[in-house]
């Protein structure tokens, strides 16, 4: 399953690793690309994990997010 996020508040490079960190610790997550340029994130994970839980992984890395259709 893929959910698409949303971020505006990336201002620098070491954000994205901070939030593809912390998005992988999440159970069932199996990849997770955050673009810098325009705040989209892509998260690959199974059909268990809730797509609350990936919001609060971002929240919990320090930033805001949101589920997204881009």
């Amino acid at each position: 399953m893929k959910t698409q996020l949303r971020s505006r508040e990336l201002s620098c490079p070491s954000c994205v690793a901070k939030i593809e960190k912390a998005l992988l610790a999440v159970d069932g997550v199996t990849t997770a690309k955050v673009h810098f340029n325009t705040g989209r994130i892509e998260v690959e994970h199974d059909e268990q994990t809730p797509e609350e839980a990936l919001v609060q992984a971002v929240r919990a890395a320090g930033y805001e997010a949101e589920v997204s259709a881009f």
